[in-house]
Parts: C-alpha cells; structure tokens; sequence
C-alpha cells in the first residue's frame, strides 16, 4: 500500500478520533452538560470552570491527543516519501481532518468545540515546522490570558500569532516558506482564521463586555444559556 493510500484511510480515523466529544463525556460522567452550563462550550475550558482544574488538564489533554496521534501517524506512514509539496499536503490533510472532527463533530450533528486543544496536538506533531511556532503560540497565549485574563481573547491572540511566528522562523532557518513548503503556511493561516471565526461568539460578548473572566464559573452548573458560543 502507498504512502498515499494510508494517508487516506488515516483521514477518516482521524476525523471519527477528533469527533470524540471528550468535554462532553467528562462532564456528563460528573453529572454536569457543558452545552447546557457555563459558556455552553464542550472544551476544556468550560469543563474546568464547571468541574474545576483537574477536569480541565484531562479534557484538555485527551483533545490535544486527537491531534497529535493521527498526525505522528502520518508521518510514520510518510516517512520513506521526498519533503516536497504533496508530502507536506497529505500530511496537512490529516491534521486538517482531526481539526474538523473537533469543531464540526459527527457526535454532535457537526457541531463541536473550538479546536484550540486538538489544534496544539496537530501542531506538535509536525514537528519540527510547526512545532516551535506552536510553542511560541502557547507562550503567547500565557502571557495575553495573565495581560487580560480572558481565556477566548488569549486563544484569538495566541491562534493569529501562530503564522506569524511560522514565517518569522521559517525565513530564520532557511525553509522554503513561499515555495515547496507553502501548504505549510496556508495551512497556518486557515487554521488560524477557523479557531478566530469558532470564537466569534466571545467576540461578541467582549466587545459587549460580557464575556467570561478567568477561570471560575459565570453560571450555575445546569443553567441553560441561549447557544452553544
């Protein structure tokens, strides 16, 4: 079987593992449905302001393995083809269907989470061209939410500086970034756009001034909200 072959078997494994709505499973083993408490969100985030802390590591890190596992293996499966422009690209397709089987769940009727988690998995395991961006995101990410203590404006802050500093290192290091290694790059640039436009609804609530703070919860657990955002 070519390289290619098992990239597309991996794309549908993929999304099904990225469909797993973990938030959800969590918090209803606890009792608590995130879509109905708190901001209404499955991710991590909302399961740690309904359940605390420690609720939140868990969903956070089983989101961020639907990324990272499909992706390492791909690469394995990749490992024998030439770095070029249609390796890199099925490559990107796994990642790109993890990313949607979060956002856009076969779960959940197509609806989902925001990707922020599982969005980190697919980007430490293309290592090692997105791999130092993705922590530069993440550093980026800690010191907005400590600047601001909104979790959904350091997601959007850390989100958009991700292709920034993919092309920054890239040019620093040598790479192709405009040429064989460009679906690198508009790779970033949609997942960037898609994690900002899944948070449209914080957005919204910021600009109103309404928007959840920190960490703790806004809402009693079982509150329904009006939407999912």
């Amino acid at each position: 079987m070519s390289a290619a072959q098992q990239v597309g078997l991996l794309v549908p494994v993929a999304y099904l593992l990225g469909s797993i709505p973990f938030g959800l499973i969590v918090g209803k083993s606890r009792g608590v449905d995130p879509r109905t408490s708190g901001s209404g969100n499955i991710g991590a985030t909302n399961v740690g302001r309904l359940l605390g802390r420690r609720f939140f590591a868990l969903v956070f890190t089983l989101d961020l393995l639907k990324g990272l596992l499909p992706m390492l293996a791909a690469a394995y499966a990749l490992r024998g083809e030439r770095p070029d422009g249609r390796t890199y690209a099925l490559w990107l397709l796994v990642g790109a269907a993890a990313i949607a089987g979060h956002m856009f769940s076969a779960f959940l009727r197509f609806r989902g989470g925001k990707g922020v988690a599982t969005s980190t998995g697919v980007l430490l395991g293309l290592w090692p061209y997105y791999t130092v961006p993705g922590l530069i995101g993440a550093g980026v990410w800690v010191l907005a939410f400590l600047a601001w203590r909104y979790v959904s404006l350091a997601s959007i802050v850390g989100a958009a500086s991700f292709p920034v500093a993919y092309v920054a290192i890239g040019l620093a290091r040598g790479w192709d970034v405009f040429g064989r290694q460009l679906p690198l790059l508009v790779f970033a640039l949609l997942m960037a756009g898609l994690i900002v436009f899944k948070h449209r609804g914080n957005i919204a609530r910021l600009r109103a001034g309404t928007e959840f703070r920190g960490s703790r919860p806004q809402h009693e657990p079982g509150e329904p909200l009006a939407g999912p955002e």
